[in-house]
């Protein structure tokens, strides 16, 4: 897979130690960077690419996670889903088809880190599944 990885500048060591990680995992990886201390504007450009399906999926991180996962979804076409555990982080695209997935930095501890993403990039959504008629709800609203 091709993944787009972006962060605000506090999360950039993380963000680092994951994309080597997903590297290691025989994903390709972009990295949209930390610069900006605006977390929305990177949240926004990683949505914005994975949307137009420039990438397969993305990693976002900030602090909590939960800023670039607000600002991610503003985006059409962008699904990003703020995960705590292994769990959430399946259940992500397994339930949810979310085409991004976001994190606490200055939360989550960088191993568990590792397992959620490794368990989120493994799994593949089932349109025919007991999710889809949920997930195309959401869909359908958003185009209307």
């Amino acid at each position: 897979m091709n993944i787009v990885f972006g962060c605000d500048p506090n999360a950039e060591d993380f963000k680092q130690t994951l994309m080597a990680y997903v590297k290691e995992l025989g994903h390709d990886v972009t990295d949209y960077g930390s610069e900006d201390p605006i977390y929305a504007n990177t949240a926004i450009k990683v949505a914005e690419a994975v949307a137009a399906k420039e990438f397969d999926r993305g990693i976002v991180v900030c602090g909590t996670g939960i800023g670039v996962s607000i600002a991610a979804n503003k985006v059409k076409g962008a699904y990003a889903a703020c995960i705590h555990d292994v769990y959430q982080a399946q259940r992500a695209e397994l339930s949810n088809h979310a085409n991004i997935i976001t994190m606490g930095s200055q939360v989550i501890g960088i191993e568990l880190a590792k397992v959620m993403v490794k368990e989120y990039l493994s799994c593949t959504f089932d349109p025919n599944g007991r999710s889809g008629g949920k997930v195309q709800a959401i869909t359908d609203y958003e185009n209307k």
